[in-house]
């Protein structure tokens, strides 16, 4: 199985067109979506790609590849009109590793959730692409869509049985795990 994790999005839709575009060519199985999917937030600036209902329209044709999860950012209105459900977490499981899929905003890398080493917790919210090992455990940022922050580009990671792998939206890979 090959899954592709993006987060941040924040309404903003021609990054995240490019990133679908990305999905599709990699023949990845499932997108995963990590929050702040159509909100901008109140510290974000707006620009010409802040496009809520055409992002909104565009995701809900991948309703049935998508796996979300709810951002700080994400209102109880955008789970009446997105056409997949937003879940406060996910576990999933790679081979014999468990992956925790979060936000970030409560479960991070200063705030652990029970896992095992080995295992990943992966998480939106900071806006910078990230992968560290703490005490065993791996954590792992796609970065931001919609609004990078600290320098850094639109950034998605690639995670299959091999391993884990982030990008740019441009092609640049930033950091890679071998399992």
């Amino acid at each position: 199985m090959k899954l592709m994790i993006i987060s941040d999005t924040h309404g903003f839709y021609e990054p995240t067109k490019k990133a679908f575009e990305i999905f599709e060519k990699n023949k990845s199985d499932y997108m995963i979506i990590l929050g702040d999917i159509v909100y901008h937030g109140p510290r974000n600036d707006i620009n010409e790609y802040y496009e809520p209902k055409k992002i909104v329209d565009f995701l809900n044709k991948y309703a049935n590849k998508i796996i979300a999860i709810k951002g700080n950012c994400d209102a109880e209105i955008d789970s009446m009109i997105l056409n997949f459900p937003l879940v406060e977490n996910s576990i999933i499981f790679i081979g014999n590793r468990k992956i925790f899929l979060t936000h970030g905003h409560v479960y991070n890398e200063h705030n652990m959730p029970l896992l095992n080493e080995r295992d990943i917790l992966i998480r939106g919210h900071f806006h910078i692409p990230l992968l560290l090992s703490q005490d065993g455990v791996y954590v792992a940022s796609p970065g931001s869509i919609g609004v990078p922050k600290a320098n850094s580009k639109p950034s998605y990671i690639i995670i299959d049985d091999y391993g884990l792998k982030i990008y740019t939206l441009d092609g640049e890979k930033i950091e890679e795990l071998d399992f």
